[in-house]
């Protein structure tokens, strides 16, 4: 039977393993896209990880504290609604730093960042997904009981 309860310990290593596969394949992609120099991309695309994060948590923790004072469940709607107001601070925080650091107006920031979106919805999923799959068959293999590791 697969634990469904994760530690602190493996939490951060699903998220630091999101993030650092993000960057490595967003970094060279965007420089290749966009035209900038892959340290140029790199340094964006770490910071935005960092945003993301931070603001996941904090986000997360402010989401937690509302459901504690109004007393809502977690329906599919204000599961909608969490992740819609989650990207509306993200796009907030940003958009002006890719604004900024690619010396671009905030529209095409603003743009940008849709695409990224719609590269994160798939991202997401597989890595998800990937990860779920890995993580039970290295459960199941340790619960197996040791004579049967034994040939």
């Amino acid at each position: 039977m697969m634990s469904l309860q994760k530690s602190v310990k493996e939490r951060f290593f699903h998220a630091l393993g999101f993030e650092v596969l993000a960057i490595a394949i967003c970094a060279p992609l965007g420089a290749w896209l966009l035209g900038y120099s892959l340290a140029h991309m790199g340094l964006l695309t770490l910071m935005v990880s960092l945003i993301a994060m931070t603001w996941n948590m904090a986000f997360n923790a402010l989401f937690d504290g509302a459901q504690r004072r109004m007393g809502f469940t977690r329906t599919m709607w204000a599961r909608v609604v969490h992740s819609v107001l989650f990207e509306i601070g993200l796009i907030l925080a940003v958009v002006p730093l890719a604004a900024w650091w690619l010396d671009i107006g905030l529209w095409e920031a603003f743009v940008l960042d849709i695409g990224i979106v719609l590269f994160f919805l798939p991202y997401t999923f597989a890595f998800n997904w990937g990860y779920d799959h890995v993580r039970a068959i290295v459960i199941a293999r340790r619960n197996r009981p040791a004579a049967a590791c034994e040939v």
